[in-house]
């Protein structure tokens, strides 16, 4: 079967595409394919087949890109790396959000650092009158170009939690660290939907920002954090371990599947400040269960696969088992 005119014009204009972030990182489009690879997963990439390419740009901070692809719907790019595909978004949204939030009693006040995409921002809301009456959510983003480009081409990522009409919803465009450290001792439960640790979330991985973190967490409270792979980022992931085992009282790993992420994998770290975390509580240990009209609108996270997520191999076991098991530095 031969193409139309404008399959070929549309075809060109998609070869055309190619985006470099200055960084070794390199996202371009070439006939008819997005190729993802990264100096975070070096020797390997991944390829999408792109339908039709719908925003590319450059913010103050990164390069944007939302293309319609062939096998995984919308995908959002920032610098090159994949941050939400339609088809498997909600695996990652459902975790990094729900692991934490059903391991605290009573979560009223959330703050979600990053997550533009209003992913994470849905799922911290579907638990207003779970057991919990939410009080205050907080979206603290430091590119309000992310919120904007996936308010307009990804609407359904966030199902109306970016459009504003929330009372409950407040959206500060700053960095996290500074936001933090502005409000000590008032959150719950804080999310840090991030992306890899280069360019503008460079930051997000350093003990200052995971100092500024501790503080802005009520006792009892529980930090997640997006935890980069095990396959790819053992080193890494030990060192951060490592580092926020002389802050927290309680650190500990859990994994989910993502198709469209480096090595199908994401990891999350968990982060309890407070003498109960040393006592009673775990961070495998869900204290309360979604509804089941909540668990029917869940296609990933249940308390089964809550608990099986800490449930780790054991080579990454060996790997990261003394940055785990060592003592916590007294504050």
């Amino acid at each position: 079967m031969t193409s139309s005119s404008s399959d070929r014009g549309m075809q060109a204009e998609v070869d055309e595409k190619i985006l470099s972030n200055g960084s070794e990182d390199l996202c371009c489009i070439r006939d008819g394919w997005f190729l993802e690879r990264g100096a975070l997963w070096p020797g390997q990439a991944l390829a999408l087949e792109v339908q039709q390419v719908l925003y590319s740009g450059r913010s103050c901070f990164q390069d944007i890109l939302v293309f319609d692809s062939k096998a995984h719907g919308r995908v959002l790019v920032l610098d090159g790396a994949i941050q939400v595909t339609e088809r498997d978004e909600f695996a990652y949204q459902e975790m990094i959000t729900h692991v934490p939030m059903f391991v605290h009693p009573r979560p009223t006040r959330v703050l979600v650092v990053g997550g533009g995409d209003g992913g994470v921002l849905r799922e911290v809301l579907r638990h207003d009158g779970q057991g919990t009456a939410l009080e205050q959510v907080v979206l603290c983003e430091l590119d309000e170009e992310v919120i904007r480009v996936s308010r307009k081409y990804l609407p359904g990522v966030s199902e109306g939690a970016l459009d504003g009409s929330n009372p409950k919803v407040s959206i500060a465009i700053m960095d996290g660290a500074a936001f933090m450290q502005q409000h000590e001792e008032q959150f719950d439960v804080i999310i840090t939907d991030s992306s890899d640790p280069l360019g503008p979330a460079e930051s997000l991985y350093q003990e200052p920002f995971f100092r500024s973190m501790y503080a802005a967490l009520r006792d009892g409270g529980i930090a997640c954090i997006q935890g980069e792979s095990i396959w790819l980022h053992l080193d890494l992931i030990a060192r951060v371990i490592q580092i926020l085992k002389g802050i927290f009282e309680m650190v500990d790993y859990a994994t989910a599947s993502v198709p469209t992420y480096p090595s199908g994998q994401i990891g999350f770290l968990l982060c309890g400040k407070g003498a109960v975390w040393r006592e009673d509580r775990s961070a495998s240990r869900p204290v309360r269960k979604p509804s089941e009209p909540m668990q029917r609108q869940l296609r990933y996270y249940s308390p089964e696969m809550h608990s099986s997520a800490f449930v780790l191999p054991p080579f990454v076991q060996r790997a990261i088992s003394g940055a785990l098991n060592s003592a916590t530095i007294e504050r």
